[in-house]
């Protein structure tokens, strides 16, 4: 109760004047870095409407990619997640209220959408690095690493690349530099140069100077990748951006938010430090995290149409790089299986099902003991085939072959339905997005 008088106390200020809030000794202003999904060449994807033919399933390319390389991502995941023994899933509600603070008239980035026909495929900002500052550098947001990159001396890369003679700042080390991801892998050596964004700047930053990429990120129309999980995973050793500007107290809270568009080219942000309450239609809701490596959350519950429960033990990562939901095979198969008509979709893949397009859906993720909604307009990727009476689900299955059989990771196609708050302290928080007012 306190916490929505708080929020709409702070919305009615935000439409009229600015405001810096001021929780911490030294505040300073938080700042918002817009997020770029650059369109291909395709349109938007239609909203399903019973008067209007639903979109045809495209398996894109880079769908498929992601299936493959989540894999080689989340290969060593075992040796830093566990559920602790004797660990007790509880709702955190109880938790004191979260007064966030808010940013009025910040660093916005006009930016496009990057998709494929049905399909939201990646989000990205813009990044500058070096002195003078070189750039702009687009760069995908990604929750689920903790390593930050851009192309130097690529041969195989687009012009957009970093030049380390050319940056009077920049820092040479000897040690070498791999990540691989869902959508590929990456390698070349550590630098340390200053790195601007939305308005904030680190000196120092290290970051991976990349001079081979795998033609699964050439396809890409970003030229590099901030990880901002925790440093702890990070394959460098090094603090991430996000870190290093809590380390310098840069920031008036220890959290990031990130709102992610459905279906247009402008709008998505990445608020640093601070809680956008334009983009949020209500409270926040806190899950505690279970280590600080990746932001991973326990999930004990899917249920779907508030009947069919499933309950489940698993480490569900948070994860804003990559694009749909992955389950454990036998997961996936329990989760279908509540859908009748539902069925194995072989010919696009072993991870994928469809499902009757008219089946009436509510689907709803349970994330420390609490449920939280995951729209249909994203579940449903589309049409097998024109006026096909079947759609393709977009909850995936991933076997064990290389896939930790306790894993969920929970991308973009859930957190569109939910404006997203990385609290550093150790939790998540949810709360509806502006994308579900329609």
């Amino acid at each position: 109760m306190f916490f929505s008088a708080i929020i709409h106390l702070l919305l009615s200020s935000v439409l009229t004047r600015d405001i810096g809030a001021k929780p911490l000794a030294s505040p300073r202003v938080g700042r918002v870095i817009s997020l770029d999904r650059s369109s291909r060449k395709t349109h938007l994807r239609p909203m399903p409407h019973p008067s209007s033919t639903l979109p045809l399933f495209y398996p894109d390319p880079f769908i498929t990619r992601e299936c493959r390389g989540l894999r080689r991502k989340y290969l060593n995941v075992s040796d830093n997640l566990a559920l602790p023994s004797g660990f007790e899933i509880v709702s955190t509600d109880s938790e004191a209220p979260f007064i966030p603070p808010v940013v009025i008239a910040p660093h916005v980035f006009p930016l496009k959408d990057y998709y494929s026909e049905n399909t939201d495929l990646e989000y990205y900002g813009i990044a500058s690095f070096g002195t003078p500052k070189q750039g702009p550098f687009s760069i995908d947001i990604d929750t689920g690493s903790a390593d930050l990159w851009i192309p130097n001396n690529c041969t195989e890369c687009k012009d957009g690349q970093f030049k380390d003679t050319k940056s009077s700042t920049c820092k040479r080390t000897d040690k070498s530099f791999s990540v691989c991801y869902g959508s590929g892998e990456v390698s070349g050596i550590l630098m340390q140069d200053v790195v601007s964004m939305a308005g904030l700047k680190v000196y120092d930053q290290f970051f991976g100077a990349v001079y081979e990429i795998s033609d699964d990120f050439l396809g890409l129309p970003t030229d590099g990748l901030m990880g901002m999980a925790f440093s702890s995973v990070a394959q460098s050793g090094e603090r991430t951006f996000f870190e290093n500007l809590l380390y310098n107290n840069m920031l008036p809270a220890r959290i990031f938010s990130v709102y992610l568009a459905r279906n247009q080219e402008d709008g998505s942000e990445l608020c640093f430090g601070c809680f956008d309450t334009t983009k949020a239609l209500g409270a926040v809701r806190w899950v505690k995290l279970l280590s600080k490596t990746y932001w991973s959350v326990p999930m004990n519950r899917i249920s779907v149409n508030d009947t069919a429960l499933i309950d489940v033990e698993l480490i569900a990562i948070i994860d804003t790089g990559t694009t749909l939901v992955y389950f454990p095979d036998d997961v996936a198969s329990d989760f279908y299986s509540t859908i009748p008509g539902s069925k194995p979709a072989p010919q696009y893949g072993s991870e994928f099902y469809t499902y009757p397009c008219s089946a009436p859906l509510d689907i709803q993720f349970w994330f420390g003991g609490q449920s939280f909604d995951m729209s249909n307009l994203d579940f449903n990727l589309g049409m097998t085939a024109l006026n096909s009476p079947d759609c393709v689900g977009g909850i995936l299955s991933l076997d064990s072959d290389g896939f930790p059989p306790n894993l969920a990771i929970i991308g973009d196609e859930f957190l569109k339905s939910h404006y997203t708050t990385f609290d550093y302290d150790g939790r998540v928080g949810f709360a509806p997005s502006i994308n579900n007012k329609n």
